[in-house]
């Protein structure tokens, strides 16, 4: 029971939490760029490991370990901020390269 004698399911949750505040040092909050990524999973947690593809060769940039409930969270994060912004600026159009090197444009997933 919360005050009043109300129950916790008679509160009503707040649409706009309160910002988190994030504490980091200046290499980390000025971020890293990343153009490649693979995928990989346990039973227990998947592996995300974010890379760069530049002519000097692939390098990993960061490698995220996370469980498969947040998995589930950071796809519904993702596909609602990607659909806010194809709303916004219109159809993300994906590029593919095919098994002989050729791009393949204008493809719309």
């Amino acid at each position: 029971m919360t005050e009043a004698g109300k129950t916790m399911a008679d509160e009503k949750v707040s649409m706009n939490p309160s910002p988190i505040q994030i504490a980091t040092g200046d290499e980390m909050s000025r971020g890293r760029y990343s153009n490649t990524m693979l995928v990989s999973h346990s039973a227990e947690e998947f592996m995300m490991e974010w890379l760069l593809s530049s002519p000097s060769g692939t390098h990993l940039v960061s490698r995220i370990i996370v469980s498969p409930v947040h998995v589930r969270r950071i796809i519904a994060a993702l596909t609602e901020n990607l659909n806010k912004y194809e709303n916004r600026f219109g159809p993300v159009r994906t590029i593919y390269i095919d098994v002989h090197g050729d791009l393949l444009l204008n493809m719309i997933l």
